[in-house]
């Protein structure tokens, strides 16, 4: 196996779990935030805590879960509760460090729509909806985005607000007296982007290959750069075998090991 061989869908997944601090408390759910962190608590973070939605704390799963509610994540867990006690107890009161998210698109300003495409009364595509993640985006506080790094899902104004960010900058997510951090990276296939002191997705750094005009052509809006922008370092070899070996072996969410 090639440590420089490696699919797109990995490249985030080990990019992600590299921002995870140990100790952290982490609301996760399934798919690839969940390689994310299982993949952070095998290599630097061996004391990250998982919470899951459906209620259960500390979860340490066997295998890959198939969703929220599979009996995996029951097993080794520190404790298992009711839904409300999860989002009311531990993620409203501030005692969830980090939430992972996802969403169809994402505005320059970190918002996310996962709840159609196109206009609300007659969308082009309906989608899934919000689910946890409006109450994960204002309480949690930090939160990471994952996504593929292309212009339909980078518009520079989501079509729906399903999730906020940063609002029309920071000052409004303040007058809006969300707990929460807001969104402090966005990981995609091509880099990472972060707020900068208006709350603006800027591109912080480059993973190898890689290049700031490719991030600007999918890009939706004129995509600042940071600075000091930085190279990401490879997948190394030992993440990418816990990955595909021990995580998803059946290539589910890494999706086998092409480029």
């Amino acid at each position: 196996m090639d440590s420089n061989d490696y699919s797109s869908s990995e490249l985030m997944i080990i990019n992600a779990s590299r921002l995870l601090r140990d100790g952290d408390v982490v609301f996760v759910g399934v798919g690839q935030p969940n390689l994310a962190c299982n993949l952070a608590r095998r290599t630097h973070a061996p004391n990250l805590l998982m919470i899951y939605e459906a209620g259960v704390i500390g979860a340490q799963p066997a295998r890959l879960p198939l969703s929220i509610g599979d009996p995996t994540l029951v097993s080794g867990a520190t404790a298992v509760c009711s839904m409300y006690d999860i989002f009311s107890l531990y993620l409203q009161r501030g005692n969830v460090d980090v939430g992972f998210m996802g969403g169809a698109q994402i505005d320059q300003y970190g918002n996310i729509n996962a709840t159609v495409i196109g206009d609300y009364a007659k969308p082009k595509v309906r989608l899934p909806g919000s689910g946890g993640s409006k109450e994960i985006a204002a309480w949690a506080n930090r939160c990471y985005i994952m996504t593929p790094h292309q212009k339909r899902r980078f518009p520079e104004k989501c079509d729906f607000q399903t999730s906020a960010g940063f609002l029309g900058g920071r000052s409004e997510r303040d007058e809006a007296r969300l707990r929460g951090g807001g969104p402090q990276a966005v990981v995609t296939d091509i880099g990472i982007l972060q707020p900068d002191d208006t709350g603006e997705l800027i591109l912080t750094a480059l993973h190898p290959g890689h290049t700031v005009e490719e991030a600007r052509l999918n890009t939706g809006w004129n995509l600042q750069v940071s600075p000091d922008l930085r190279y990401t370092e490879p997948p190394t070899q030992d993440e990418l075998t816990i990955l595909r070996e021990e995580l998803d072996p059946q290539g589910i969410y890494i999706k086998g090991s092409g480029g």
